[in-house]
This record gives structure tokens, sequence and C-alpha cells, in this order.
């Protein structure tokens, strides 16, 4: 896409799409992928109308070409579930003859005896997962794929700010960007709130308070969340930063003094960002591979409740969200 530049105020600033990572049309709004499955198909249902021409009849070739042609174009121009159809066909092939059961095993799984005549996919194998192991400086290993370290970032609000407060977190953000030299990562998630914790922790300090008033107004906060916590699913909005660095000499030394260069560079745009240590990562990588499980109380500030390293209890399990009722 030829970019758009404007004039006046401005001038030198270009317009980037958001859909950056679309392919490329090439000929008649079709990309290299459509025109190759229709071109492909085209000259074999050619070759085969060439070689049996003189031996079957047209319209029988015809009745044989057209579901070919078809099918052809199917895959070529249609779309499932938002996904092109021959990229849906390629996975759903590849989920087929993939094993369905995976264990942690790392020594591997055995082979069935040849008897059972196991089909593809219904014999276990091995549980591979997307990283090695956690150090206790916060660097996870991705094993071939390298390391990787996981940053929390705090969030700016942004429409309250006036527009030369909002060019110029922008232009800090801009500058964090144009500074990356390696993979990096935002992840924006959300996950269900306990706060039992905070209600507990209020309760306990109620009858210390210098003052009756005081006592009084903790109790009814304590309250008002307990009813907030019983009437609705909170979420808490928790923003990552996960930098990656290729295997290689003096690679944490790398990783680690380009997570204090983005600490910096992010600081320019509000934002506040900490490298995450060996215990908060490994627990930030459990909730991301059960993101159903349990879950842990946290602080009125949104921050995880600490003293304590024994699995945490909740009689509330998390509930769907309501589908019919409106969006909470």
């Amino acid at each position: 896409m030829t970019p758009r530049h404007y004039t006046g105020r401005d001038r030198g600033r270009v317009r980037i799409p958001a859909d950056v990572e679309r392919p490329d049309k090439l000929l008649a709004g079709l990309t290299a992928r459509q025109l190759a499955i229709l071109g492909v198909a085209a000259v074999v249902l050619w070759a085969g109308y060439a070689a049996t021409r003189h031996l079957v009849p047209t319209v029988a070739f015809a009745v044989v070409a057209l579901p070919v042609g078809a099918a052809a174009a199917m895959l070529a121009l249609g779309r499932f579930e938002g996904v092109a159809a021959d990229r849906w066909v390629s996975f759903a092939w590849r989920h087929h003859r993939a094993p369905h059961r995976l264990v942690p095993a790392p020594d591997g799984v055995p082979s069935g005896p040849a008897f059972l005549g196991a089909q593809p996919g219904s014999a276990p194998d091995t549980l591979r997962l997307p990283f090695a192991g956690v150090g206790g400086d916060g660097i996870v290993d991705l094993g071939v794929d390298g390391l990787a370290m996981i940053c929390r970032a705090s969030a700016v609000t942004f429409s309250l700010r006036t527009p030369a407060e909002q060019e110029a977190l922008v232009a800090g953000f801009a500058r964090w960007l144009n500074s990356l030299d390696q993979a990096a990562q935002i992840l924006v998630r959300a996950e269900p709130v306990d706060l039992t914790g905070s209600i507990d922790a209020l309760l306990d300090a109620a009858p210390a308070l210098p003052h009756p008033a005081l006592e009084t107004a903790a109790r009814g906060h304590a309250a008002f969340l307990a009813d907030l916590g019983a009437r609705r699913d909170l979420l808490r909005r928790e923003v990552l930063v996960v930098l990656r660095q290729p295997s290689g000499t003096d690679a944490p030394g790398r990783l680690h003094r380009r997570a204090a260069e983005a600490t910096r560079a992010l600081g320019a745009a509000g934002v506040t960002l900490v490298a995450l240590d060996g215990s908060d990562a490994a627990t930030c990588l459990a909730r991301a591979l059960d993101p159903a499980g349990e879950m842990r109380p946290v602080g009125l500030d949104g921050t995880a409740l600490s003293g304590t390293e024994e699995p945490v209890t909740v009689a509330r399990p998390i509930r769907p969200p309501d589908r019919k009722g409106p969006s909470r």
C-alpha cells in the first residue's frame, strides 16, 4: 500500500493501515496463494482434458471436472470462521493426524504393540511445553528459541490527557518501538479477581483503627467489597511486555540490559515497567497455561498479596459469563 502523506501541520506523517499483515493482492484482487491454487487446478484440468479428449466425450469430462473446479475455487476463495478455506483444511488435517492425548513424559512415550492397530492421533505423545524452565532472575528458557523476560507494565489513562500530552506519550512509545532490534510482545489480558484477602485484611485491621468512625468506615467498605464480589464477576486487567533474545554469548545479560532500556524508554511515555522475578514469572506462566484455574486474592491496587507460599483455595468458583444478560 502506498503511504499517504499529509500537508500543513501533519506534513511528514504517514498513515499506517491496521491490517499490515494482510497478504498482498497480485492479480484481480487475488493473493499469491489463491493464484497458486487456481493455477494448479486449471493446469490439472487442462492436462486431463488434453489427455482424454479423444477418449471421453466433452460432456462427460465436464461432469467430472465441474466438482473439481468448484472445490478448487472454494479452497482459493472461501473462508470458514474468518480463516481462509485452504488453511482451514490444512489445519483440520494436521489436527486429525496429530496426537490428541499429551502426557508429561520427558523420556518419551513407548509405542504400543503393532497388533493393536492404533489410528493416527489416538496414541499418547509427549507433552512439550513452549518453555524449558524459569530462572531465579525471571528469565524464561525457551530452548532452541532463545530466552525471554516478562515485564509487568502499568496502564496509562490516555483519554484524560491533553492533546499535547497525548502527542508526547505517543512519541515516547514510538521511540521505544523504533529502538527495538529483537522481538517483543505486548500482551493485555484479563483474569478473575478474588477480593477475599482484601476483605479479611480490612476486617482484621478495623478494631485497631484510632477512631470508631474509621472502624465503621472500614467495616462498611469490607461489606461493600463482599457484596460487589457476590453480585459481579470481577476482572483485573494486566499488561505484560515480553522481551525475546536469541541464544548466544551473554544472552541473559543482553536481555537484562534490554529490559532496563525499555524501562527508561517507556517511562517517558508514562508507563512503569517492572521485570518479574523467578517466582512471579512462574506464577504468570502458570496462569497463562491454566486460565480457568483457581482465583488468587489480590489487593485493592490489583497487585497479588504476598506473605504466603501456600496454595489459595476459594469457595466461589469462576462462573462463565452470562450470555443472555447484558455484559458486565
